[in-house]
């Protein structure tokens, strides 16, 4: 019978019985428990890589499964011949309410109206950009991606994409661009929506001149990874004025005290809250029973990382 590991007993009784399977507590912290037997562990979920080397003291270990959509953290641990499995599909409707949330309080300003309401001012009324009839760019297409396209469109605004590579388009959009068209595409939209990944290949794509590229007063949206942005580029783009940010991820994270990110005109700053809505509980659960059953059954593992890209 497989014995997989989970967090703490509220898993342990939110997952509930899973035939042919056995469920023990296991932070992840110190050493884990009839570690012989162990072959699969269920990360806590958080972004740290805390106790991950722990998993090099299990020898019949199958699988590692993340409850992030992130995994770029987890990579150097996971023992040879081990799948590393992400999260994907629990966070895309909590990540894209995120995303159209930063874009709508930004498009319309709502920290202002905060400012006066706190001050128990009536302030001054202005047009704002909105949505309606604006070009936004939605930079990675993976299931958050689509999730944010999906809640787009219903606000009349014209939407382009871009993955890692160009393909045909689906029954959202007519075409997916390829990243390597990134850089003519940016003038060209009002609004920039960040979802990929963080890699080697994206680490602070978008730099000085990428940001640069973008049109006066357009706003940049990242609820992807705060070092898919270089930050000093991002801070003397939005402290001239000539761009606007609205940031679920930031670099450094958390960002300290002082930073000038926190005091920068026009950005509006989240703690790297996107995917922390209640379905999280629900669709977590869901997975980690379905990651249970395939282990069980000696099937492949769903969401499975590929470890050389």
């Amino acid at each position: 019978m497989p014995l997989v590991t989970v967090a703490d007993q509220d898993w342990i009784d939110r997952v509930g019985e899973v035939p042919g399977a056995e469920l023990i507590s296991w932070d992840l912290s110190g050493p884990c428990p009839r570690a012989d037997e162990v072959e699969m562990v269920v990360a806590p979920y958080t972004l740290s890589a805390d106790g991950f080397d722990n998993l090099a003291s299990l020898p019949r270990l199958r699988g590692f499964q993340l409850l992030s959509a992130g995994f770029e953290h987890a990579i150097p641990f996971v023992p040879q011949g081990v799948q590393l499995c992400n999260a994907r599909g629990v966070h895309a409707a909590a990540t894209a309410e995120m995303a159209l949330t930063l874009t709508l309080a930004a498009q319309r300003n709502v920290a202002w109206f905060l400012c006066g309401h706190r001050e128990q001012h009536w302030q001054d009324k202005h047009f704002e950009p909105g949505l309606a009839d604006h070009r936004v760019l939605v930079v990675g297409y993976g299931d958050i991606g689509q999730a944010i396209v999906r809640r787009l469109l219903p606000f009349e605004c014209e939407v382009t994409v871009v993955a890692s590579r160009a393909r045909g388009g689906d029954d959202l959009v007519p075409r997916v661009h390829g990243i390597d068209e990134l850089a003519d595409l940016l003038p060209r939209h009002d609004v920039v929506i960040l979802i990929l990944p963080h890699t080697d290949a994206t680490d602070r794509l978008l730099d000085a001149d990428m940001l640069a590229r973008m049109p006066q007063g357009a706003l940049l949206v990242n609820v992807a990874r705060g070092r898919v942005v270089d930050t000093d580029a991002l801070v003397a783009a939005t402290a001239s004025g000539r761009i606007r940010a609205a940031l679920d991820v930031v670099d450094p994270e958390p960002l300290p005290d002082g930073h000038p990110l926190w005091s920068t005109p026009g950005v509006l700053i989240a703690p790297h809250v996107g995917g922390m809505a209640d379905g999280f509980w629900s669709r977590a659960t869901a997975l980690i029973r379905r990651q249970v059953g395939h282990l069980v059954a000696g099937e492949p593992l769903d969401n499975g990382v590929d470890l050389d890209r």
